[in-house]
């Protein structure tokens, strides 16, 4: 219901927490710009917005952005996928520090082992950027950062309860001494969860039984951040990050078995690793670079049922920049080493496997008056598959000082993950997926209002899928094909309004994420979703409410199996209790909505949080 009323809510009002136009980014074009000079659709939230929000996960933060959808196989902890406009999971090029992070087993990041706890910042990017970045980043790039050390030092400790048995503590310090800044963090989590497939035993699904129990989630994490200017103009950057995330799952049993079960505790763990080391320097007014080596580990295991899937990626970046005045000229060479080890439970064993990709990149830029120019070109040499080709154009005039138009094209791709050429699955001649994006955009800011359209399309082919039905596989359920063709498109709408102490803000999507050979809906992607939210400050409170609303998906390819639409309300407020601790309360679909993000998995109904947060002025 709310959802038909968002589009003209977005125009007349503005997202509170909107960056601010000379706030810096760094994800559209991998150097630091300010977001005036961008020719990107581009979204900020900063580490008040995330402790405001009252998440647990990274992707609930996400998922309040426009053009966001995120599914879910239960709760917190367990399998979780990230559409952007509509795109693919695996289509979102993700990095934590500059680190990334990926999966050659399922294709994209595990959303679920990334520590919300640990982030200070995060930059989304919609749209292609196959150009700068490379392989993957068809649909978009999230980048995520953790705290940098600033002057003085900054002890913090937080305790939070919730919901579902959710205790939360947390605790670290970051500051700057002469050349050297740091930053450490630790947390941990957990709950107990609920049943995330509430099915009473005695009433089989299609494939059998599944456990009553309660699924809960323990997490431990940390990070370290260190800085040392080793001269004004040169500097030295190294981050570490660890997570380890276990969540219970309801694995089926055979529908053949007769009562009494024995149901299992079915644990499934996710650990992340990664690590950074990076120098830049500035070698006059004209010239810097920077180089940079990175580590990532994404391990998943399963028990007692065994199943283990293991993937190592290794980058090296040595960047170029050259300013001239309003010119900025980026080349670049880049290399990435993929490495997967996987073993299923079944009798084809262990499977290792290693691939490379080594590649050249060349970026200009141009920023004066109303005028905004980014072209971009790059060329990627994968081990397997020869050489391909991206690029992208993109052009923003300042039509009045407070209203901007942008137009943009760009192509991109996604080499084939190993576990999808070489599993028990795997089809070995499987092709690169390949994407072509043209949008258009237009942007209004006038202090505390702005609002933007962007329209786009987004076409790849090649686009892999697991096709049952195939008959030269190795496996007697199939496959994965590189036969489909998609089409993402449609229109995001977004804005708000300060008026006083009220702020508000809306987005909605309008988009027909497609299957062009069998014209029907992608799975699990509504035509239509959108936020409505306001905050109001009054009497040292921040009081705030928001509407999520989306529209029914199909859980299916074949469009057989209908999710309903949902609207949920959620409200917050924060406060500081004294000048050193604050606290902040959320209640999560304050109305009980019954909704499912993926057929069969429970979403957990209304939830309550309440944290503590010392920081010392």
């Amino acid at each position: 219901m709310a959802l038909f009323q968002l589009p003209l809510a977005a125009h007349a009002q503005q997202v509170a927490a909107a960056p601010s136009l000379g706030e810096t980014v760094v994800t559209a074009n991998r150097t630091p710009q300010p977001l005036s000079d961008l020719v990107a659709d581009v979204s900020v939230v900063d580490r008040q917005t995330i402790e405001r929000s009252g998440a647990v996960g990274v992707a609930d933060v996400l998922a309040r952005l426009p053009g966001i959808e995120i599914t879910r196989n239960g709760g917190v902890g367990n399998t979780t996928s990230l559409y952007i406009r509509g795109a693919e999971t695996r289509f979102t090029a993700v990095y934590v520090d500059g680190v990334r992070v990926d999966s050659q087993s399922t294709g994209g990041a595990g959303w679920e082992s990334i520590p919300l706890s640990q982030i200070d910042r995060i930059e989304v990017l919609r749209g292609p950027a196959a150009a700068v970045y490379g392989s993957d980043a068809v649909g978009g790039v999230i980048q995520l950062f953790t705290k940098r050390g600033e002057e003085g030092v900054s002890p913090y400790a937080g305790v939070g309860f919730g919901s579902h048995g959710l205790r939360k503590a947390e605790a670290g310090v970051s500051g700057k001494s002469g050349a050297l800044d740091y930053s450490l963090g630790v947390a941990h989590e957990e709950s107990r969860g609920f049943n995330v497939q509430p099915l009473d035993k005695r009433t089989p699904s299609r494939d059998g039984y599944t456990s009553p129990d309660r699924d809960g989630y323990r997490s431990n994490s940390g990070n370290l951040r260190l800085g040392y200017q080793l001269t004004p103009d040169q500097r030295l950057d190294a981050t570490l990050l660890y997570s380890d995330m276990e969540a219970g799952y309801d694995a089926q049993v055979s529908a053949r078995a007769r009562p009494p079960i024995q149901f299992r505790n079915d644990i499934g763990n996710n650990t992340l690793r990664t690590a950074g080391l990076s120098w830049s320097a500035k070698w006059n007014d004209v010239y810097s670079t920077r180089v940079q080596v990175t580590d990532s580990q994404s391990v998943y295991k399963t028990q007692p049922s065994f199943y283990r899937t293991e993937t190592n990626l290794r980058g090296y970046l040595f960047q170029n920049e050259f300013r001239f005045g309003p010119h900025l000229v980026t080349a670049s060479l880049e290399r990435r080493e993929d490495a997967l080890e996987n073993a299923p439970t079944t009798s084809s064993g262990l499977l290792s496997s290693k691939r490379s990709q080594d590649a050249v990149s060349l970026g200009y830029g141009f920023v004066q008056g109303a005028h905004s120019l980014q072209l971009h070109v790059r060329r990627d040499d994968d081990s397997e598959f020869g050489g391909k080709t991206t690029g992208s154009a993109a052009y923003g005039f300042s039509i009045t000082p407070k209203l901007r138009a942008t137009v943009s094209a760009g192509t991109s791709f996604r080499a084939p993950t190993l576990y999808q050429r070489f599993s028990e699955y795997g089809t070995p001649s499987l092709k690169p997926e390949s994407g072509r994006n043209v949008e258009l955009g237009l942007q209004y800011t006038d202090g505390g209002t702005h609002a933007g359209i962007v329209v786009y399309q987004n076409r790849v082919n090649n686009l892999i899928v697991f096709d049952g039905s195939a008959t030269n596989c190795r496996s007697d359920f199939g496959c994965y094909a590189s036969t489909a063709r998609a089409r993402y498109q449609g229109v995001t709408l977004s804005g708000g309004h300060r008026i006083g102490d009220v702020t508000l803000r809306a987005s909605a999507d309008f988009q027909d994420p497609r299957d062009l050979d069998t014209d029907n809906l992608l799975a699990r992607r509504a035509r239509r979703h959108g936020t409505l939210g306001a905050d109001w400050r009054v009497a040292g409170w921040t009081l705030g409410a928001e509407i999520q609303s989306s529209s029914k998906r199909f859980d299916d390819a074949a469009n057989t199996r209908t999710l309903g639409g949902y609207t949920v309300l959620n409200l917050v407020a924060s406060t500081q209790i004294t000048r050193d601790i604050g606290l902040v309360a959320r209640v999560d679909n304050v109305g009980d909505k019954d909704y499912t993000l993926a057929r069969g998995y429970a979403t957990g109904g209304r939830n309550a949080y309440i944290g503590l947060k010392w920081t010392p002025q």
